[in-house]
């Protein structure tokens, strides 16, 4: 008996070795299985024209990737702050510069990929169509209620939005009736819902929700030009990074953008 014990015994340890052995077997292979994808930081307003393209990318090449989508000031700091992205996708110049002066971006690697429209939005199909130009009654239009619209102190959107209505000479009328969002999908998401009569967004967006209608589009020149840059990060460990930002730079993927609304900037 006492032999028996002793031989169940070691099965139990050897049982104990196999199994501690094959956890660290898999907690060497799990980082090496997520480097071989690709991850992805992309401004919010890119999520479902990325979206069709990145499964076309994992259909062409069987290879995937991970995207994260937010403000392209909350993805910066998150890069900045050591978040293991492999390309980052702006809705602005400002944050792409911002980790090009940190030398967080591989200049080489960085180009102008999109460009956009910025339109006013509402809940409501019978919603009239607006004229937007300096002498606007925005405010009035707006009532009681709020106008939705990226945080314009960081969000690409917001701070395009406040441009033009500064240019409009709407600012001072509206600034009251500001209601900021993390982003400009969640502007987008207010206005969806109801919370707020109005909101400022890109046309893509307005696109992408049923739950709103454009009412107006504003001038391309109150407001800087809206320029998505893309770049590798400097501290990418994905060998498929470059190979992934040529195949969003494709003919393939800009049909996808374009399907979307974006301009493909050549």
């Amino acid at each position: 008996m006492r032999g028996r014990r002793d031989w169940l015994a070691g099965l139990g340890l050897n049982a104990l070795a196999l199994a501690l052995g094959l956890a660290l077997a898999g907690a060497v292979l799990a980082p090496a299985r997520a480097a071989e994808k690709v991850t992805v930081f992309a401004a919010a307003s890119l999520k479902n024209a990325l979206d069709e393209i990145n499964a076309e990318w994992q259909k062409e090449t069987g290879k995937e990737t991970t995207a994260s989508y937010a403000a392209s000031s909350a993805l910066a700091k998150q890069i900045e702050q050591g978040a293991p992205a492999d390309v980052f996708i702006s809705a602005d110049l400002a944050w792409m510069d911002y980790l090009a002066d940190k030398k967080l971006i591989k200049t080489d690697t960085r180009t102008n990929l999109l460009g956009n429209r910025l339109v006013l939005v509402s809940a409501k199909p019978d919603s009239a169509v607006v004229d937007i130009k300096p002498g606007f009654d925005l405010a009035a239009l707006i009532g009681d209620g709020r106008l939705a619209m990226g945080a314009v102190d960081t969000v690409p959107a917001g701070k395009y939005g406040k441009a033009a209505l500064e240019k409009l000479g709407l600012w001072p009328a509206v600034e009251q009736k500001i209601a900021g969002a993390e982003s400009v999908r969640a502007a987008l998401l207010l206005v969806s819902r109801g919370e707020a009569p109005y909101g400022i967004v890109y046309q893509t967006d307005a696109a992408a929700d049923p739950g709103v209608k454009v009412v107006g589009t504003f001038p391309e020149d109150s407001h800087p030009p809206i320029v998505y840059p893309i770049a590798i990060t400097t501290d990418s460990r994905s060998a498929d990074a470059a190979a992934y930002i040529d195949f969003v730079k494709s003919a393939k993927a800009a049909a996808l953008f374009e399907a979307q609304g974006f301009t493909v900037l050549k």
